[in-house]
């Protein structure tokens, strides 16, 4: 799915827009055990109670695409002939109906799932989008439709308990502590089944949301899909890392890291001016190509790629923003970290000066000190107040 697909979705999750009926789930205590099922009629709820089922299912189709939203993928046997299918296609193709197959996907995620927090609530609920006609112009054409996209979306909630606090009571005219109710936070995790992939239905994708993108619940994602979890974005971060400092070695330069942070923050702007539905990615190949621009041995650009291949699989596709910090560009020495934003990574520099190594960043105008503005003087503050 791309980010045009997804936002299309999103806008769906309003009384006046949902096709969804019913909502459907169960109150999980910290024993693993059901304490409340869920099975309840949108058509007599209060509308504010509709928006916040509403809006808790939205959440699950929040964040970034190959961060919090990750693509599940099931392979041609198991599409053709799985447990883990056959359960999502009778959940899907019964609109949820189906309260055998409700029960079993309840109890896959009750037995599988980890929840610090203790109490959870897992919330189901099944929606058919009229998919309108995009024309030319690219506009939605509602009066046009292509198809119905059936789909079934899951998110799972932490339950949390009230605070105590002072609260005034009326018949005595008094201040009282009181404990609040239990509250359902924002989901921990969730999925979408099938994905919405080119505008209909892609049945050998789920689409699977995690509020942490360091914490993907393999656990889950075993359970329900019987596949192996995406790598996290800090996982993809640190492995990118490990393989550059593995095979670069003492080519390991200060010149050439800096030229690979930069163009591929240069790759991250350009996408994000550009406005492209699709998510942004490069090749290790593509990397290879930075690399060798600043005079990386060939040697040492193809065993890159080879450890890339063996890391994170053959053709992978690697978003440049879970491989760098596109918000900051730091160095640190012994004693020292500078930060700079990475906009003007350009601006620092490496020097030896007199056998000693240096960082220089220019101080041509507005430098302060503690909050002082200060000037520089030649000779001077270099060498301290000495000559």
């Amino acid at each position: 799915m791309n980010q045009k697909e997804l936002g299309e979705l999103r806008r769906r999750f309003r009384p006046d827009k949902s096709a969804i009926s019913r909502i459907y789930g169960c109150f999980v205590n910290s024993n693993k055990e059901i304490i409340a099922d869920l099975d309840e009629s949108l058509g007599i709820m209060p509308q504010e109670e509709v928006e916040k089922y509403l809006g808790l299912l939205k959440k699950t189709l929040s964040g970034t695409l190959g961060k919090n939203l990750m693509d599940i993928v099931f392979s041609t046997q198991q599409v053709a002939d799985s447990e883990e299918c056959r359960l999502l296609a009778a959940l899907r193709s019964s609109e949820l109906k189906d309260g055998g197959a409700r029960r079993a996907l309840f109890e896959k995620v009750i037995a599988s799932l980890d929840m610090t927090e203790g109490n959870y609530l897992i919330l189901l609920a099944h929606d058919a989008y009229d998919v309108p006609h995009r024309g030319k112009d690219d506009e939605l054409q509602a009066d046009a439709s292509d198809a119905v996209f059936s789909y079934i979306i899951c998110c799972v909630c932490p339950v949390k308990d009230g605070k105590t606090e002072l609260g005034y009571f009326h018949g005595e005219n008094e201040f009282h502590i009181c404990t609040t109710g239990q509250t359902v936070s924002a989901p921990e995790l969730g999925f979408l089944y099938p994905a919405f992939d080119d505008r209909a239905a892609n049945l050998y994708n789920a689409l699977f949301y995690s509020r942490s993108p360091a914490d993907l619940h393999q656990e889950f994602i075993d359970a329900v899909f019987h596949t192996e979890a995406p790598m996290s974005a800090p996982e993809q971060k640190e492995t990118f890392e490990s393989v550059l400092r593995e095979t670069l070695e003492d080519e390991c330069r200060f010149d050439v890291i800096q030229s690979v942070h930069e163009r591929l923050q240069e790759k991250i702007e350009q996408h994000k001016e550009s406005r492209q539905p699709e998510p942004l990615d490069i090749s290790p190949k593509e990397i290879s190509g930075i690399l060798e621009d600043c005079g990386v041995s060939q040697e040492r650009t193809a065993l890159f790629q080879e450890k890339c291949d063996e890391r994170f699989g053959g053709s992978a596709a690697l978003s440049p923003e879970n491989i760098i910090d596109s918000k900051r560009f730091e160095i640190s020495t012994a004693d020292v970290t500078i930060t700079v934003p990475p906009s003007q990574s350009y601006l620092v520099e490496t020097r030896i000066i007199d056998g000693r190594k240096y960082i220089l960043i220019p101080a041509d105008e507005g430098t302060t000190v503690n909050g002082f503005d200060v000037s520089i003087q030649p000779g001077r503050d270099s060498a301290h107040g000495g000559e």
